[in-house]
Order: structure tokens, then sequence, then C-alpha cells
């Protein structure tokens, strides 16, 4: 009887000891598994009108240190001081307070507001790093800072070349270094809107899409490269052996 019990006890513990084994095991996630909802709501596209044709439009100077290339045209209202042109190689027109890049910039500000303006019942909220995410068509809103930093973020069109998709940034935008935005299912660099509450700042060989619509700067560091435009309302666009292709 006595060895009957003992083997029991034995068998008792074995076994809660199992049960207790399974259910400690947390479960586990990544950034990277993180669910975007399909929005159902369609964004127009954000009308630049008179800036549509310039690359790089700032508001209190315009300067460059290496051999940067700019396809496109390159204005500054109302500031006066664009330096670095030579070594940087500008593959367009460069307005400084003229007729085209002061209407330029009361169109960015039409602009800037537009894409700021917007809302939708199924608006998705983003906050801090976005790097591994997909997003699709739709409206993003971030209440402060976002930054690409852990991964590289893609868009995905779903065969659709007209979508759109714009990202409101209460504050700052900022990626690190060799970072990437990615086109997928026919998304295009044309139809992505960055509205950045304050300044942008691209990471050494980062790789960016889209038009950035910035309250204050935008700053390039080196090598980083951007499809798109890089408008800024109030501050300096600042640029450093960049490729950057109106888009």
């Amino acid at each position: 009887m006595k060895k009957t019990i003992t083997t029991l006890a034995i068998a008792l513990v074995t076994i809660f000891g199992s049960c207790k084994k399974n259910t400690s095991t947390p479960a586990t996630s990544s950034s990277s598994s993180t669910t975007i909802p399909l929005q159902t709501t369609v964004q127009t596209s954000v009308s630049l009108a008179g800036s549509s044709n310039l690359a790089i439009l700032a508001g209190s100077a315009i300067s460059n240190t290496g051999a940067t290339v700019i396809t496109g045209d390159m204005g500054l209202s109302p500031g006066t001081s664009v330096g670095g042109f030579p070594p940087g190689i500008l593959n367009g027109t460069l307005h400084i307070n003229d007729a085209i890049s002061n209407q330029a910039k009361l169109d960015l500000t039409a602009a800037y507001n537009d894409a700021a303006g917007r809302t939708a019942t199924d608006i998705v909220t983003l906050s801090g790093n976005i790097g591994g995410l997909t997003l699709t068509p739709g409206l993003y809103k971030s209440t402060s800072t976002l930054a690409i930093s852990s991964g590289d973020l893609t868009f995905d069109a779903k065969g659709n070349p007209n979508a759109v998709f714009i990202i409101q940034i209460a504050s700052s935008l900022t990626t690190t270094s060799g970072r990437q935005v990615i086109l997928s299912g026919g998304a295009l660099a044309s139809h992505i809107f960055w509205q950045v509450g304050s300044s942008a700042t691209f990471g050494t060989t980062s790789v960016f899409k889209g038009t950035v619509l910035a309250m204050q700067s935008i700053t390039f560091n080196t090598g980083a490269t951007l499809d798109g435009k890089a408008l800024a309302r109030t501050g300096a666009v600042i640029m450093a052996g960049n490729k950057i292709v109106n888009q």
C-alpha cells in the first residue's frame, strides 16, 4: 500500500508540473505582424497646382554640400540664400522669389492645409516607429512624431495605380540610416503625401518616396534619396550628396 501511494504521488507531481510549464509560456508577437485595417474611404489626390513642377521648394534657404543631383525645378520664397550649386547639379530651373516660386509657395500652403484637414470614419492611427509595416490606400494620422527606424515601410496599392495615401503627422518625421520606403501593388510616389507638422529628416543612404509637405525644414543626410518632392513652407531644405527626382 505504501508503495502504491508513493507511486501515485510521484505521478501527480509530474502531471501538475507539466501543466504549469505549458500554461506559463507567453505568446509572442512582433511589429512585422501588426495588421493594418483596410480602409473603404477613398482619398482623392492632394492638388499641388503651381508647386507640382518643383522637386525642391523652401521658405528660408536652400543649401547643399557634395554631389547632389536634382531632377526637376527648385524654388525659394521668400528667402534669397541658395548655396552649393555647384557642386550640386540642378537638372531644371532655379526660381528665387519670382512669380513661379511665389505662386508655388501659396499653392504649397493650400496643399498642406488640404492634407492636414482630411478626415475619414475609418482613418488609421499610427504612432512611434512604423518600420516593418505595410500600408494600404487611405488616410493615416499620428498625434506626435513618426519614424521609420526598425525596418522598411511598404505602400501597397492593391493593384490600383490611382490609389492615394495621406499620412498626417503632428510633429516630426525621421528615417534612420539605410531605411527604405518600398512601393508595391502599383503604388506611385506621386500619390503618397506626407503632411509633417514640424520638420523631416532623412538618414544617411535612406530611400524615401512621396511628396513631403513640411511646415518647417527638410534635411537630407549624406546619400539619402527621394522620389517625389521636398516642399518646406517656412524653413530650409538642406542637402548633402543626394539624389532627388521629381515624381
